[in-house]
């Protein structure tokens, strides 16, 4: 008997929309059939999705979840965890994260991996994975232990090319480490997500503001620029092209001249993939002057209006391939608790609106297909970091990881309707649709607002990036 029978919605799949019934069977999606395909008495439970959109969970590809941020009085901020804000991501449609382990000195990529696997098992109620992020200088014997990591599983490695801040150290990666990296990730299959600033530009503005004064952090567009991340971008891009096989998801594009650079990669054949941040799509620097201004904030900063455009044209020609919310929970007070250029408190509570917010702006205001939204925040993501056809897909064999949309729930978005924090950058933002179901794997985790989740139902995910993702721009 099926555990679970989804009837009547209009369900997202690989070769379109039609109006279908999904079987699930265990973990797994059994059957997608014709309406009344399946009776009534063949399942345990039955669902009406009827006028709804019953598409794969999102899967949002970059958060940090109990990340440790440093406050302007030297005290940590340690951000809230996997229990916390994967329940608001299940609320919000979300069932996949992808976090970071922090691979730091005096440990191999794999003791990186165990510790941070302290934080999520049996904690997430999501199902989650890490990209091994890379901090000061590479030991001797960091090319041995990448190649065993992304062979056991973890086949990402987060590398920065600025510190970010005047105060950090140690979390820039100099080039003859990324390239020796890439040699790494080329030979064994890995891929390279970049945090990528020119981090002598990002200095020099930094001291040249307070040199002059304009220390508020309303002048972070001028420190984290257009010129840092287009000669970033490209010095990146052609080291990568240096080595033959380099496969690489630029993070957070945040400027047209970084969707330029990812374009012109993608025109010589190059595996390049580029993800912007909701919160780059639709604030601009000139919501730094707005009250609490510091909420619209993330490292690197938010742009011009120009560059919105150009962001919101590279995800229709291909450019974009992913929308992910940079995810770091805190309170009001310590999001809000810098005020200056060098002090700003950076990431994003965005986990739980990121479906509902991108529904509004993609499908009801800028007319994207339905495929397209769902690509954006769930199939392309699973694609690219080795996850598909397990995850992003309503698919005969797939994880029943399933959304469903109501699209007749209209409203505004409110802090108090959520559930990551008391402040949220989308106050008071339009809603013309928000998940009524979020499904796990075969699991009803939330329900019209009921929360059914455990803190134990999350699982690991181990990861192989497909070949095609590796050996050209597949997507």
């Amino acid at each position: 008997m099926l555990e679970l029978l989804i009837r009547g919605g209009d369900v997202v799949t690989p070769e379109g929309v039609a109006t279908c019934d999904v079987a699930i069977a265990g973990e797994r999606i059994a059957a997608i059939a014709a309406p009344g395909a399946f009776p009534t008495q063949s399942a345990q439970r039955t669902i009406d999705a009827s006028g709804r959109i019953v598409m794969p969970g999102g899967i949002d590809p970059h958060v940090h979840l109990k990340h440790v941020w440093i406050k302007p009085d030297g005290t940590p901020l340690v951000t809230a965890g996997p229990d916390q804000v994967g329940r608001a991501a299940l609320h919000g449609g979300t069932t996949t994260l992808i976090d970071f382990a922090y691979w730091r000195e005096g440990q191999s990529a794999l003791q990186a991996i165990e510790t941070r696997d302290k934080d999520f098992v049996g904690k997430s109620p999501c199902d989650w994975a890490y990209h091994i992020m890379l901090h000061s200088e590479p030991p001797p014997e960091f090319a041995g232990q990448l190649a065993e990591a992304i062979q056991a599983g973890y086949p990402t490695l987060k590398i920065f090319t600025t510190n970010i801040l005047p105060s950090r150290s140690g979390r820039m990666i100099d080039f003859g480490d990324i390239w020796e990296a890439f040699q790494v990730l080329a030979r064994e299959g890995g891929l390279g997500v970049i945090h990528a600033e020119d981090n002598d530009i990002v200095m020099h503005m930094y001291a040249k503001l307070i040199r002059e004064g304009r220390v508020g952090f309303e002048h972070l567009a001028e420190v984290h620029s257009q010129l840092s991340e287009d000669l970033s971008f490209r010095r990146v891009l052609r080291l990568a092209e240096s080595v033959p096989g380099t496969a690489l998801y630029m993070m957070h594009v945040s400027a047209a001249t970084g969707v330029a650079a990812v374009a012109e990669a993608r025109g010589k054949g190059l595996p390049v993939y580029g993800e912007t941040l909701h919160q780059y799509l639709l604030y601009s620097a000139a919501d730094y002057r707005r009250p609490n201004g510091q909420i619209f904030h993330t490292y690197p900063s938010l742009k011009s209006e120009g560059d919105q455009k150009a962001l919101w044209h590279a995800t229709r020609d291909g450019s974009i391939h992913c929308i992910a919310t940079d995810e770091l929970c805190c309170t009001l007070k310590d999001k809000t608790v810098g005020k200056r250029i060098d002090d700003t408190t950076g990431g994003n509570s965005g986990v739980e609106p990121r479906l509902g917010v991108m529904y509004t702006e993609m499908v009801v205001r800028r007319g994207y297909s339905l495929r397209a939204y769902v690509d954006l925040v769930s199939t392309n993501a699973a694609k690219i970091m080795g996850l598909y056809p397990r995850k992003g897909v309503i698919a005969v064999g797939s994880d029943a990881d399933i959304t469903i949309l109501d699209p007749t729930r209209r409203g505004k978005v409110r802090a108090a309707d959520l559930h990551e924090t008391d402040y949220t950058p989308w106050e008071d933002h339009d809603m013309f649709a928000w998940p009524a179901v979020t499904i796990l794997r075969g699991k009803v985790m939330v329900e019209n607002g009921r929360y059914f989740a455990s803190p134990k139902d999350g699982r690991y995910l181990k990861r192989k990036i497909p070949a095609n993702i590796l050996e050209g721009p597949a997507l």
